[in-house]
């Protein structure tokens, strides 16, 4: 960053959309967790709501790749904003972050997105669950509601393997030692050779809870974790009678299997198919493009993107990363998004086409 540039006047705001960022520095927290603090070339304020997260465009192996990851830093601290990724077996886009980005490279970015957060679900008092990694959007709540001094009465659980694996374990303990609003608590899996630990031992339950949040009723929980520790948490929360409008959940990672699957099929059979288009269907226009593509109602705008050879990205496949946005110029649409755009945006004519459908002839601009 050119920081000679730093002046309010004229320090640009962070918009959602694509945008090509700077690695600024990384952190190791954990053995196998780092995080990557990212910046833009001029001064940029980065806000976004605490609990949201960016999707990384890469090119891994001469392939594009898209993935979502959410923000692990406060919006209070505008001027960058952190990732937090472990280290997972398997692990195409962590492992490559893991073992090719260094400080210095640029990254493509889209976002921020996403409705898991709490600014538009807001709490007086709050139980931050989390397990493993799960802690970024958590993490990102607690931070800027400790950088505003908001009075939010605020229990916060970080379930993890053993003592080695307490991702901002500092951070954590020195928010505790400074609010009186603030209870940590820790559950630690297991314990291996060498580990020291008088905490809570043992996989999350009942009497665990009812210890760290006794009035856990009059709470907003706000969850986000592997999808088996988030199913054992309602599975509790429901059991003691928990009111689960009042509960929050965020979990994604790599595009599912089938429908990365379903993704590639879909792309054979529109290359394969494309000169021999009989045009039946409703016609999908992008602005610039002189010819359109004829859609069925049950084929997402997505699929006219790859007949016309727009390209438009496509990470999750579900409506959830935002990565697909484009705008909606004329025509009717249906749209079953799971939280990749906000209300405003849809106000304003964007749409996710990986998950919006034609009902009449459409106009799209990207």
């Amino acid at each position: 960053m050119n920081y000679s540039a730093l002046n309010p006047f004229t320090t640009q705001a962070w918009a959602n959309g694509r945008h090509t960022l700077r690695c600024a520095k990384i952190i190791r927290e954990t053995g196998d967790v780092l995080s990557f603090c990212f910046e833009a070339e001029q001064p940029t304020l980065f806000f976004f709501k605490p609990g949201q997260f960016v999707t990384l465009e890469l090119e891994i192996n001469g392939k594009p790749v898209m993935r979502s990851y959410t923000i692990s830093s406060a919006p209070s601290l505008p001027y960058n904003f952190n990732i937090t990724v472990k280290r997972a077996p398997g692990g195409l886009v962590s492992n490559w972050l893991h073992d090719n980005l260094k400080e210095g490279d640029r990254v493509v970015v889209h976002g921020p997105a996403g409705s898991f957060n709490c600014i538009d679900k807001p709490a007086e008092k709050a139980l931050l669950l989390s397990g493993g990694v799960g802690i970024t959007p958590v993490v990102s709540m607690a931070r800027w509601w400790f950088d505003i001094n908001a009075a939010v009465d605020t229990v916060f659980v970080s379930c993890v393997r053993t003592p080695k694996d307490i991702i901002f374990k500092h951070q954590l303990e020195w928010m505790s030692s400074r609010l009186t609003n603030f209870q940590l608590h820790i559950v630690c899996e297991k314990l291996e050779s060498g580990d020291v630990w008088a905490g809570y031992r043992g996989l999350f339950n009942t009497d665990m809870l009812k210890q760290m949040a006794p009035d856990v009723l009059e709470r907003q929980v706000y969850c986000c974790g592997p999808a088996p520790f988030m199913k054992a948490v309602r599975y509790i929360l429901e059991g003691i009678g928990f009111p689960m409008e009042n509960y929050h959940e965020e979990s994604f990672g790599e595009t599912p299997e089938a429908i990365s699957e379903q993704i590639h099929d879909r792309l054979e059979e529109f290359e394969k198919t494309e000169s021999a288009q009989d045009k039946s269907g409703f016609a999908v226009h992008f602005v610039n493009q002189e010819q359109p593509a004829y859609l069925e109602s049950n084929q997402a705008l997505h699929a006219a993107a790859m007949q016309l050879g727009v390209n438009v990205p496509k990470a999750c496949g579900v409506g959830v990363c935002g990565a697909c946005k484009v705008k909606k110029i004329e025509g009717e649409i249906e749209i079953n998004h799971n939280g990749g755009i906000s209300d405003e945006e849809l106000a304003e004519g964007y749409i996710l086409s990986c998950c919006s459908f034609a009902r009449s002839d459409v106009v799209l601009e990207f």
